[in-house]
């Protein structure tokens, strides 16, 4: 026995929350397992290329496109509860603890709801709300991205005796924050433009096809 193994290590997608502004590292959210599915889509930001009955105008890009993503994951205290003595928290309160991970998400704190309603009590309250953490979406090395959630459900489909969860699916979209939403010195704009250099550097490996491929010998 060498202790090596031939399977590949099995990277997990997931979540990484910073202080807001990009600080320092707040929380990772690792998935228990990875979705089967990434859905991406784009929102092509440009301006003209159509003429509307007046003289067409070429396309030019405004900015990146808006990108986003849907993923759905599995949560599930199956295999934790086979080993009850060594999994406590699963055994007390199911998967209850790593939805409440996911939900953190899309609220503010109770020490940010408590600090606005005191400056607001005291006739200081800000004008503009504080900034929440930066969310980065991480799908393997090559994909890393800030994000902000912009739809979250969960659907749990098992309980234990007391109606803990103990198995749910968990639906997110997210919509990737390039530098039009934070701009370049911000750390999720600086995020962003290496994602986009990450894409271009997999286009690069694409390979070229040629015009024969096509079947035709020049253009028109």
């Amino acid at each position: 026995m060498t202790g090596f193994s031939a399977s590949p290590r099995l990277l997990k997608a997931g979540l990484v929350v910073l202080q807001p502004g990009g600080g320092p590292l707040q929380r990772v959210i690792s998935l228990q397992y990875n979705p089967d599915s990434l859905t991406r889509s784009y929102q092509v930001q440009g301006v003209g290329g159509d003429g509307g009955g007046e003289r067409a105008q070429p396309f030019r890009f405004k900015g990146p496109a808006v990108e986003t993503f849907r993923i759905e994951a599995e949560i599930d205290a199956t295999d934790p509860l086979e080993h009850p003595d060594s999994n406590p928290s699963a055994v007390a309160v199911g998967i209850a603890p790593q939805l409440a991970l996911l939900e953190s998400l899309v609220n503010p704190s109770v020490a940010e709801l408590l600090a606005h309603d005191a400056l607001a009590s005291s006739g200081q309250m800000e004008i503009v709300p504080p900034e929440a953490p930066l969310v980065i979406f991480v799908w393997g090395a090559r994909q890393v991205v800030a994000v902000r959630v912009t739809d979250f459900s969960i659907t749990e489909e098992a309980f234990d005796p007391v109606l803990n969860p103990i198995r749910a699916k968990v639906s997110l979209s997210l919509r990737a924050l390039s530098t039009d939403d934070l701009g370049f010195a911000h750390k999720g704009g600086q995020i962003f433009i290496n994602h986009l250099r990450t894409r271009e550097a997999l286009a690069g490996q694409g390979g070229g096809a040629t015009l024969s491929s096509l079947g035709l010998s020049n253009l028109p």
